[in-house]
């Protein structure tokens, strides 16, 4: 069983029993449970044979542990919940994402793990449980505190700054994937059918179409058909 698999059983299991969702051996109520899809991890177009090989290392590694990435599961929901019309953040994959940009940009690593840390000891101080055991309300209390960069209480400073962090980056993932896509209206290059220019802007500038070439080349039954040229350039189909 992989490393998916085994926090999917970790948040499916029965309430009554709890399950161990670190090595701290916390414990997480089931009712309160996140579980994600999975990121993907093939791509067809747009990626280098040394991307792809980049990509397959990334992928293979963990960075995070299964307590911290349970709890950046549970934000991104907080953040972009699956009720959105078109799907959240868990939906979406956002976690793998937010880990991956971990393992490629080590820039973010610190300020993901120490902002996980100063969630834990907040959430601690305040409701005597770390962020992922706490209530829904609570710990949608504690974000309401830490959800605005222009509060100034130098206490929250900390979990101000990666609340800003996270929420670009479940934000900027999101949008990047097919049903961000879908949200946006954004179908990307598609193919569509051109039937050459109107006859009446053909009409005011005084030109037309000679019937030859329109049988060659506005008949869409032969828009996947390659053209053939002769060797003086001239369209042959």
């Amino acid at each position: 069983m992989n490393r998916r698999e085994t926090l999917k059983s970790l948040l499916l299991a029965p309430m009554a029993t709890g399950v161990i969702a670190s090595s701290a051996t916390s414990k997480i109520n089931a009712a309160q449970a996140r579980t994600w899809r999975a990121l993907p991890k093939d791509y067809s177009y747009g990626r280098t044979e040394i991307e792809k090989e980049s990509d397959a290392e990334l992928f293979a590694e963990d960075y995070f542990r299964e307590h911290e990435l349970l709890t950046i599961a549970v934000l991104c929901d907080i953040i972009l919940p699956s009720d959105h019309p078109n799907g959240g953040a868990l939906d979406a994959g956002l976690p793998d994402f937010v880990e991956f940009m971990a393992k490629d940009r080590e820039r973010y690593q610190l300020p993901l793990r120490g902002g996980i840390a100063w969630l834990d000891s907040y959430s601690l101080e305040r409701f005597s449980a770390n962020f992922i055991n706490i209530s829904e309300p609570e710990r949608l209390m504690i974000c309401d505190s830490i959800a605005y960069v222009d509060n100034q209480e130098a206490e929250l400073q900390p979990g101000i700054s990666f609340f800003s962090l996270m929420r670009n980056l479940t934000m900027t993932g999101y949008y990047t994937t097919e049903l961000g896509f879908k949200d946006l209206g954004y179908v990307g290059n598609t193919p569509n059918v051109w039937d050459g220019v109107p006859e009446n802007v053909l009409t005011k500038h005084g030109k037309s179409y000679e019937d030859e070439w329109l049988a060659k080349c506005v008949d869409q039954s032969k828009r996947d058909i390659t053209a053939q040229w002769d060797d003086d350039m001239n369209l042959i189909s």
